[in-house]
C-alpha cells in the first residue's frame, strides 16, 4: 500500500453548507447539555431520601455524559473547520456520527431546516474528513456500493447478486459503472436497502467505501458502517427519487483515483493533478 497521500479539491458551496453543519452541532450540543444537566437539577432535591451520596454519584455520571458529549461536539467543530480528525477526536467520532446527526434534524426541523439540506451538509463534513484521513488502497480493499435505482426502471435483468449480468445496453448507468470496475479492477455491487448493503460489506469487508445514494441512504450509510470511512456521492435524479437515477461518473473516477494506490492504476491512466468537482 502506498504511503503518499494524493491531494483532492472539492470546489463546491462549501461555505454556506459546513456553516449550516457547525451551527447545528453546536445547537445540538447546547440542547443535549441541557437535558442532561436537568436530569440532574431536577431530581436533585429528592436524591437525599436515598442517601446524602446519590446526588453525587448521579452528578459524577452527568459529568462523565456531558464531557464527552462537549468533547466530541468540540472535536467534530474543529475536524470541520480544519478538514482533519485531531488525534484525541478521532476516538469520539462515533458519538458525533451516531448522536448528532439524528438530534440535529429534529432542531433543523423546529427551524425549518430541511432533512435532505442537513444531511447533505453532514455528507460533505464527512467526505472532507474522509478525504482527509483516509490512506490509499489496493483495488480488492475498496468497495463500490451502488443503489438499484439507478438500473433502468424497463429493465428485467436482475443485478442485485450479480451486477456482471448486465447487458451493458448503455441505458443506464450500470454499464458505465462496469466500465470503471473493470479498468480499476475494484469490486461492484449493487443494493436494493440497508439490510442488503450491509450484507455486502460484511461479505466484501473493504477498508474503504465509494457510495452513490440519495442523501437519506448516504447519510444512514455511513452511521451504520462507522467506523468505516465512507465516502459519499449523491446520485442524479432527472425522474424523481428512486427511478431511473444517474451516477455522476466523472466524480466516482476522480474519487477512485484519489483512494486508489497508483501502482494498481491502468497504463493508460494518467496519474497527474485529481479535482473531484461539485458535490451537488
Amino acid at each position: 500500500m502506498s504511503s503518499k497521500r494524493r491531494k483532492i479539491r472539492v470546489s463546491s458551496d462549501e461555505a454556506s453548507s459546513k456553516g449550516l453543519f457547525l451551527c447545528l452541532v453546536a445547537i445540538t450540543s447546547l440542547f443535549i447539555c441541557l437535558f442532561l444537566l436537568s436530569l440532574w437539577v431536577v431530581p436533585y432535591f429528592g436524591f437525599d431520601a436515598i442517601g446524602p451520596w446519590a446526588k453525587w454519584v448521579a452528578g459524577f455520571f452527568v459529568g462523565v455524559a456531558l464531557f464527552i458529549v462537549l468533547s466530541a461536539s468540540i472535536g467534530l467543530l474543529l475536524s470541520a473547520t480544519t478538514g482533519k480528525y485531531l488525534p484525541f477526536f478521532r476516538k469520539l467520532r462515533g458519538v458525533s456520527v451516531k448522536l448528532f446527526l439524528p438530534v440535529m434534524i429534529i432542531i433543523g426541523r423546529i427551524f425549518g431546516i430541511s432533512k435532505n439540506k442537513i444531511r447533505s451538509s453532514f455528507i460533505r463534513v464527512n467526505n472532507e474528513l474522509v478525504l482527509s484521513e483516509a490512506d490509499t488502497y489496493r483495488p480488492d480493499q475498496i468497495l463500490m456500493l451502488m443503489p438499484h435505482c439507478l438500473q433502468n426502471s424497463r429493465c428485467k435483468i436482475r443485478l442485485t447478486y450479480n451486477v456482471r449480468n448486465c447487458k451493458r445496453c448503455g441505458k443506464c448507468s450500470i454499464a458505465g459503472l462496469l466500465e470503471l470496475s473493470d479498468k480499476y479492477k475494484i469490486h461492484l455491487a449493487v443494493a436494493t436497502g440497508g439490510t442488503i448493503a450491509r450484507r455486502i460489506v460484511v461479505e466484501r469487508r473493504p477498508l474503504l467505501i465509494l457510495a452513490v445514494a440519495c442523501q437519506r441512504d448516504l447519510s444512514s450509510g455511513i452511521q451504520d458502517t462507522y467506523p468505516l470511512p465512507v465516502f459519499g456521492i449523491l446520485n442524479l435524479r432527472p425522474h424523481g427519487p428512486c427511478l431511473d437515477t444517474l451516477v455522476p461518473l466523472d466524480i466516482l473516477e476522480a474519487a477512485i483515483r484519489r483512494f486508489l494506490d497508483s501502482r494498481y492504476y491502468p497504463e493508460s491512466v494518467d496519474s497527474g493533478p485529481i479535482s473531484v468537482p461539485p458535490l451537488k
